[in-house]
């Protein structure tokens, strides 16, 4: 394993965000984003031997942890950037965020969108008042899309992860798990683009010192872990996998140096352990987790890091699954 770096270790770290602007965020947030509940299970904690607190992200505003950096995101813009608008592209989850978001701000907004997103997750967004345009996420590229809509008609790009007032917000729901449950020896995250998993490593390295932070992708799309082990951004195909908001392809500039500098390692886990895991949460705990929500949960139930003895926060980050899928996943 690559040995860990930490923040004071690497003068070329961006000095932005840092945990300053994790705590603006909060206070931005705050009445207006959920401070979601954090769940405990005995049955849980027989299995792995220690000590688990879940942070529920799957109970957030929209259904997920993206909330949080978009509504901080489009809260910073401003005056004049917020009356001509924002774009910005997602698989679904910062797309819902987004289209809420700013709808709560009366601030106009664009969405990008694969053709094969979730269709729950394209209804939703159009119902909080996004204007979705569709694209084929293994033929064009969504970020030229966003580049030539923002250039077209004066928006704001607001891209899902690699995003300062992004990583700042999403950052704040590590923030609040750790001033609730108090220091935890390990935190593990799920990592898609890695703005989440920035954010909480900002906040982990802040609150509780010591902490070992895990980002956890899907055995697929393991770019991430091929990104934090060789020291620098690998970039790979759109992955296959069942966690349809971790089919990103590369790590963001911003938020890849937070990560190698502050995270203890990426690990991954299978389609299958996120199954497995989304049952064990619909029988066991009575929430309803999307795959990429279970990434991080699956590492722990799985044993893919030693956890026995140790206070553990888990990250759940999101709760958006088609009732369909959400059936024949478990069936």
């Amino acid at each position: 394993m690559t040995t860990p770096l930490r923040q004071d270790s690497r003068p070329d770290l961006p000095p932005s965000p840092t945990y300053e602007d994790v705590v603006a965020a909060s206070q931005r947030i705050a009445g207006v984003a959920h401070r979601t509940p954090v769940l405990t299970s005995r049955t849980a904690d027989a299995l792995t031997g220690a000590t688990l607190f879940f942070k529920a992200e799957n109970l957030q505003r929209a259904g997920a942890f993206k909330f949080r950096g978009a509504y901080n995101a489009i809260a910073r813009l401003p005056e004049e950037a917020r009356k001509r608008g924002v774009v910005a592209f997602s698989s679904g989850n910062h797309a819902q965020a987004i289209a809420y978001a700013g709808q709560l701000q009366g601030v106009p907004r664009v969405i990008i969108m694969p053709q094969d997103a979730p269709a729950m997750k394209v209804a939703a967004t159009k119902g909080y008042g996004g204007e979705v345009v569709l694209y084929d996420r293994y033929t064009e590229d969504r970020e030229a899309i966003g580049r030539k809509l923002s250039a077209e008609r004066g928006l704001t790009l607001i891209p899902p992860y690699d995003h300062e007032d992004v990583i700042a917000g999403q950052g704040t729901a590590a923030k609040e798990l750790i001033e609730e449950v108090g220091h935890l020896d390990m935190l593990f995250v799920c990592l898609g683009g890695g703005g989440l998993l920035a954010g909480s490593a900002l906040a982990a390295h802040a609150l509780s010192p010591g902490c070992r932070v895990y980002g956890v992708e899907p055995e697929a799309g393991n770019d991430g872990q091929r990104s934090f082990r060789s020291g620098e951004i690998v970039r790979i195909p759109v992955p296959t996998t069942i966690a349809d908001g971790a089919q990103t392809t590369y790590l963001g500039s911003r938020t890849f140096p937070i990560i190698r500098a502050l995270a203890e390692d990426v690990v991954t886990v299978t389609d299958a352990m996120l199954v497995d895991a989304m049952r064990f949460f619909a029988e066991r705990m009575k929430i309803v987790v999307e795959p990429t929500g279970c990434l991080a949960a699956a590492a722990v139930l799985n044993g893919i890091v030693p956890c026995r003895g140790k206070r553990v926060g888990i990250v759940l980050s999101g709760g958006n699954v088609d009732p369909q899928a959400f059936a024949r996943f478990l069936a």
